[in-house]
């Protein structure tokens, strides 16, 4: 199985060394970040945009040293309101009952945690730069549109319909848009067991930032559609590996709400959740998540 080799993506812990405990097929975990004991500030954030999140958060350390460490996770926001509804979460057979402080996700999710009353209200943050097709390097079999989906030798990975809704739904829609736009449809979208589409949709189980590009690197799938932000970081990365292609209809977020995520206190925000969110609004925070193909949302 080929196995990606994954960047760390601490925000601090610096380059001490320690017990590691890491096997790819088995026991990695890749989506909490930190050492939790340690932490003065707990973040629960989606993962589309962990690589620019990593470096705020290290920023933000940076200048206030007296955290002492940020427990962070990168995971898709249904585990957020899991977490905050249980008072802890389940990596495997280790529990961790750090409650965050600050959560940051797509509307539909913090509105959720404002139902529950998790919190109170939340702030606009950031969005996309639209989607984009990623394939393996040289792009082998060629496919820059809607209509190359179609072709039998083309496996489409997509994010899970039911774990990660908020991906997907956005996905499916740039799809429709984009085949709309092309004059094709693609029905599989619909009916991925028909005998004529045989393995076309491959599906992902729970977090497609990592499964997206695992799926290529193993040849399970041969295009993914992703946001253009991830994108941009797999290329970055992985050069060796990967490379996309935005179709001019994706490379535009007209509606300003693809990719959308947005953040909020939970309860008082503890000792630094609010010292954060005025970070997270700063022009040097906005340039950060730029060079990460990122925009700010304007209110």
């Amino acid at each position: 199985m080929a196995s990606l080799d994954w960047p760390g993506e601490t925000a601090g812990l610096g380059d001490a060394a320690g017990a590691g405990f890491i096997q790819p097929a088995s026991n990695i975990c890749l989506d909490f970040h930190g050492d939790p004991l340690r932490a003065g500030l707990v973040v629960a954030s989606d993962g589309n945009h962990h690589m620019a999140l990593r470096d705020v958060l290290a920023a933000f350390l940076a200048a206030n040293p007296e955290v002492g460490d940020i427990f962070y996770s990168t995971t898709p926001p249904s585990v957020a309101l899991q977490w905050l509804s249980a008072g802890h979460v389940d990596v495997g057979n280790l529990r961790l009952s750090a409650r965050p402080h600050v959560l940051i996700s797509p509307p539909p999710v913090l509105d959720q945690a404002i139902a529950r009353g998790h919190m109170a209200g939340y702030l606009p943050f950031m969005r996309s730069r639209g989607l984009a097709l990623l394939a393996r390097k040289g792009n082998p079999k060629g496919i820059f549109g809607a209509a190359d989906l179609l072709r039998a030798d083309v496996r489409l990975f997509l994010s899970n319909p039911v774990r990660e809704k908020v991906s997907h739904s956005v996905y499916r829609k740039g799809l429709l848009n984009l085949a709309a736009a092309e004059g094709v449809a693609l029905d599989f979208l619909d009916d991925p067991s028909a005998v004529h589409y045989p393995a076309k949709l491959v599906l992902g189980a729970a977090i497609h930032h990592r499964e997206a590009p695992q799926a290529l690197a193993e040849g399970v799938a041969d295009v993914a559609v992703v946001f253009y932000h991830l994108a941009l970081r797999y290329q970055r990365i992985f050069p060796d590996l990967f490379e996309f292609v935005q179709p001019a209809l994706w490379a535009e977020d007209l509606a300003g709400e693809t990719g959308r995520t947005d953040c909020g206190l939970i309860g008082d925000g503890g000792a630094w959740g609010a010292a954060l969110l005025d970070f997270l609004a700063t022009d040097g925070v906005t340039r950060i998540y730029r060079a990460h193909g990122l925009e700010r949302m304007c209110c």
